[in-house]
């Protein structure tokens, strides 16, 4: 008769403890529980098969439905035992770098039963499964990474837009072409350009006052030019939005401290240290007179060197002049000595006289024809900003242009941000969520020392932000060779360094202020022509 007898044999566990269960497939075949292997040791259990040779043992096998085997020596039956558990020693090791540490398990008798053998059937067409499942998945991955390569190779219309409404002469064209290849494909850049700041400002105000909108209105663009002098009203109005994360910007931290203070406005729209900043400038200039040298030289006339000069009795009725009362009362209390931004004017000696005498020397207030005026001959000396007067200037003969010498006030031509996000419609697609991903861009492109070549080549009128507290410097020889020179004390667009030194940015006024402006514009109005100033007062 052959017994089982077992063979034991322990190794200890280097890892987590765990719990081991049987593949699912076994649940659904095998009535018996599935051992849970939980204890400290590594343990292997063998069976040594040894038969008994005495009669009744065989009949005892027999009856039991034991099975018969040869009979076996000693010597057979030892090596069995050896093998048995040279094999087992050998399994355990390569399993101890993967059992559990901390607890370890011991594996349950085998008793040799057809449910063993149907769970060993099961466990190999598991592995089957297990194989064809893991063929499946590699043949699952290397379609997708194909089709992710066929998608990279592919080309999308996928476009950042940035939509910009500009003052037209004041972007250089080699910007816009410039930028475009900066941006690369993906950018879809449109450029629309106006004649006047007036008649941008106008069009951004419309839909805020009347409801209109499009998706031409200006409103619906990216950024806007817009007139330092609209700044605070544009503000107060909420028309535009503080432009966000600016501190964050290599442009803003390249600007000055004039600009960072001028340019930080509280929600009134007044300078204030702690503010916002709700524009970028690009370009600024100052402003000038222009005179006709040869009347002047015809008549033995002094040439025009300051303010001052305005009151000479032979220039009445031969002056054309810009309607802005800023600058109007600005010259009367640049004359006087006094500031273009001083409070109570009234109390300045001297403002309204002279601001009377001016009146009578001004043959024409008007922004848009004063130097249609000069150029008809029926005007000798123009007063308006530089960005109006130089073109002109160059393209007359006998004409000189000057900054005068006590100071001007100072303009600048700003980047502004739409609103857009106040107005409740659908006009306008995706602006409506705020302005295009490249604002910042688009300033920091305008602001890079490469922009300023158009200006020192006054290519374009005006200056560079960055130039208004560097040193001037001569425009290279080249640049200006085979140009007619322009009689003026400009250097490169710019006023001289002692000059600019009493040039001024014109900041917002109190109501009270505005009050008086408008009391002494109205005291000097004569005829339809005077108007235009006493409307430009009640609109400021």
């Amino acid at each position: 008769m052959a017994t089982l007898l077992s063979s034991h044999t322990s190794l200890p566990s280097y890892h987590h403890p765990c719990r081991l269960q049987s593949p699912s497939p076994l649940r659904r075949f095998s009535s018996k529980p599935i051992p849970v292997l939980r204890y400290s040791t590594l343990s292997f259990s063998c069976y040594r098969i040894l038969t008994l040779h005495s009669p009744a043992a065989s009949k005892l096998g027999q009856s039991e439905g034991l099975a018969q085997e040869p009979p076996q020596t000693p010597s057979q039956t030892f090596l069995r035992l050896v093998v048995s558990s040279a094999v087992f020693i050998g399994v355990g090791i390569l399993f101890g770098a993967r059992a559990c540490s901390a607890a370890s398990f011991q594996f349950p008798p085998f008793v040799a039963d057809d449910s063993s053998t149907m769970q060993e059937e099961l466990t190999g067409q598991g592995n089957q499964d297990e194989e064809k499942c893991d063929s499946g998945e590699k043949l699952e991955d290397k379609k997708l990474e194909a089709a992710f390569k066929i998608w990279k190779s592919k080309t999308y219309a996928l476009t950042v837009p940035l939509k910009v409404i500009a003052l037209r002469g004041s972007v250089p064209p080699a910007w816009i072409k410039d930028f475009m290849q900066s941006q690369g494909r993906r950018l879809k850049f449109q450029l629309k350009q106006y004649g006047s700041l007036e008649g941008i400002f106008s069009d951004l105000s419309m839909p805020f006052n009347k409801g209109n909108v499009g998706s031409s209105s200006v409103v619906a663009a990216d950024v806007v030019s817009i007139g330092d002098s609209w700044l605070s009203y544009a503000i107060k109005k909420s028309i535009i939005e503080p432009i966000e994360g600016v501190e964050d910007q290599e442009w803003f931290k390249g600007l000055s401290a004039k600009w960072k203070v001028y340019l930080r406005r509280n929600n009134e729209g007044a300078i204030d240290p702690a503010g916002k900043v709700w524009a970028a400038p690009y370009r600024w200039g100052c402003m000038v007179i222009a005179y006709k040298k040869s009347k002047f030289q015809q008549y033995r006339l002094a040439p025009i060197e300051d303010w001052a000069d305005l009151w000479r009795p032979e220039l009445a009725g031969r002056i054309s002049m810009v309607d802005s009362p800023r600058e109007v009362v600005g010259a009367v209390l640049k004359y006087v000595g006094a500031s273009y931004n001083t409070n109570s004017i009234l109390q300045v000696d001297g403002v309204q006289q002279n601001l009377a005498l001016l009146r009578n020397q001004v043959r024409l207030f008007d922004s848009m024809n004063y130097l249609k005026a000069f150029g008809a001959g029926d005007a000798w000396v123009a007063v308006g900003w530089s960005s109006d007067v130089l073109p002109v200037a160059k393209r007359m003969s006998n004409i000189a242009v000057v900054v005068p010498k006590s100071g001007a006030s100072l303009w600048a031509d700003l980047w502004a941000i739409p609103a857009a996000s106040r107005l409740k419609t659908n006009k306008i697609g995706g602006r409506i969520r705020g302005p295009s991903p490249l604002i910042h861009q688009w300033i920091e492109f305008c602001l890079q020392a490469a922009r300023t070549v158009p200006f020192v080549q006054e290519v374009i009128p005006g200056a560079s932000p960055s130039a208004l507290e560097t040193t001037t410097v001569e425009p290279p020889i080249e640049l200006s060779k085979g140009k007619p020179r322009l009689d003026t004390n400009l250097v490169a667009g710019l006023p001289p360094p002692d000059i600019l030194a009493g040039c001024e940015f014109l900041e917002p006024l109190s109501d009270s202020t505005l009050s008086e402006y408008q009391w002494l514009i109205s005291s000097i109005q004569k005829s339809n022509h005077d108007r235009g100033l006493v409307h430009k007062v009640k609109a400021g």
